[in-house]
């Protein structure tokens, strides 16, 4: 009885109220990889009508690869939100390609531009207030940038936030000049209190940009560790390494249930609250992922807000 009890699946953390819960899930977007949007046999018989998925543009992706997975999700109906890392953007002729191949063959309208993965810059590009600049994102119905709530040593080696907080003002003061509606959307975070203080910080600097809070989605504590390592989750990778400690909970998959109800009472409790939407990272693969935010609430798509 006692092993039986060891291997039996956690409970789930206490969800305040359930519907707090189903509308701080309302509208949520999950990113894939060409890679794994291949094993998807249908993303229909997973996700919600309406779900905005991210397409998530790994160094080393040929961009023919990137546009046949935008088109085939896009026929499938969902609105797709191609990654556009500067990075490994060689010029803003390649820009300008990678733009009309997504434009004529999956009627992209939405793109999240971020400084990228790599340390080093390929071409002409270091971070995506350049791309913005040049102007080929003009028309775009929908831009997000990338959101740090742990820091960003890319750009404040020293664990600072000045630089980072310098870029949010540009954006955000750009969100302010363009037609397209901007949020901003973040790395996977695993403690809310943090998260809550940093959304709030954003606020008193004057940083209103929307944010849609990066959550990881169900999948084993190996897994979790290390991308958490190799995307340079931080402080809350603490959260992580206690489970990792609790022999009644290291044979369990991780989810997301506490943190996102209690962001979800949070957010509920103060309606003007930062946080617009939650953005999933299915690391423990995508039908586990979309399977756990239905089983929570998550059954409609993008709101009319967010469109």
């Amino acid at each position: 009885m006692a092993l039986m009890n060891f291997l039996r699946k956690e409970p789930a953390a206490p969800q305040g109220d359930k519907k707090a819960v189903e509308a701080f899930l309302h509208g949520y977007s999950i990113e894939v990889m060409p890679r794994t949007a291949e094993k998807v046999e249908d993303f229909r018989a997973l996700l919600p009508k309406g779900t905005r998925v991210y397409i998530a543009h790994i160094d080393g992706t040929p961009i023919e690869e990137m546009v046949a997975t935008a088109k085939r999700i896009h026929a499938e109906g969902f609105p797709v939100m191609p990654h556009f890392p500067a990075r490994i953007i060689k010029d803003k002729a390649m820009l300008a390609d990678w733009i009309a191949r997504y434009k004529g063959e999956a009627d992209v309208k939405q793109a999240l531009l971020l400084g990228g993965g790599i340390s080093t810059p390929q071409g002409d590009f270091d971070n995506s207030m350049q791309l913005i600049e040049t102007g080929l994102f003009d028309g775009f119905d929908r831009l997000h940038v990338a959101g740090h709530p742990e820091g960003n040593k890319d750009i404040d080696p020293d664990g600072s936030d000045k630089n980072v907080l310098e870029a949010l003002r540009w954006k955000d003061a750009f969100s302010n000049r363009t037609d397209a509606k901007m949020a901003m959307a973040t790395q996977f975070c695993f403690e809310a209190k943090p998260v809550i203080a940093w959304v709030n910080r954003l606020n008193a600097e004057g940083i209103k940009m929307p944010v849609h809070i990066g959550v990881a989605g169900p999948a084993k504590l190996q897994t979790l560790i290390k991308f958490a390592i190799a995307c340079g989750v931080g402080p809350s990778l603490k959260v992580l390494q206690k489970r990792a400690m609790d022999v009644t909970k290291l044979l369990l998959p991780y989810e997301p249930n506490e943190f996102v109800a209690e962001l979800a009472a949070h957010k509920a409790a103060n309606p003007d609250f930062g946080i617009e939407s939650v953005h999933f990272f299915p690391l423990g693969g995508i039908k586990t992922n979309a399977t756990w935010a239905i089983e929570n609430g998550g059954k409609s798509g993008v709101p009319a807000s967010q469109n």
